[in-house]
């Protein structure tokens, strides 16, 4: 990906995933890889979250399941943000960690949650997922993903 240090770049041709937080203007930019898009999805999601909330030392509290239906990776991308969004305004519920597996239709996803009062804030909460900028696909080291989130 653009940016990527040689660090980065190492870890990727080793068979590594990851994301980090990229400067943006007044919303979060979460850059993200994986060896799939399942799980390059995972860690879209997981630097979301770490954007805003210290989840280190949480043990999840409850464990959901959610079938995204197949769409194009870009709609599954955002859907699977913003359902992490969903489950925190409207639950009050943190994702502390998630997998993914494709399914038949679509891909199914576990999401270990826990209490807002339970995890440290730090930084701005999330509203949404900006369509402006956002790409998904397979790179030379597996698969890439960079998304803004509204804050």
């Amino acid at each position: 990906m653009v940016g990527d240090t040689d660090d980065d770049i190492q870890e990727r041709r080793r068979g590594g995933n990851g994301h980090r937080a990229v400067p943006h203007t007044a919303d979060v930019r979460i850059e993200a890889w994986g060896v799939s898009r399942e799980r390059c999805l995972v860690e879209a999601a997981l630097g979301m979250v770490e954007s805003f909330a210290d989840v280190s030392a949480v043990r999840p509290t409850a464990v959901e399941r959610v079938r995204l239906p197949e769409e194009q990776d870009d709609d599954m991308l955002t859907a699977l943000l913003d359902e992490v969004v969903f489950r925190l305004e409207v639950d009050g519920q943190v994702t502390v960690d998630l997998e993914a597996d494709t399914v038949d239709d679509g891909l199914d996803v576990r999401l270990a949650l826990a209490g807002l009062a339970d995890v440290d804030i730090i930084g701005a909460v999330p509203k949404g997922v900006s369509w402006h900028g956002l790409r998904i696909g397979p790179d030379p080291y597996g698969w890439s993903c960079a998304v803004t989130v509204d804050v």
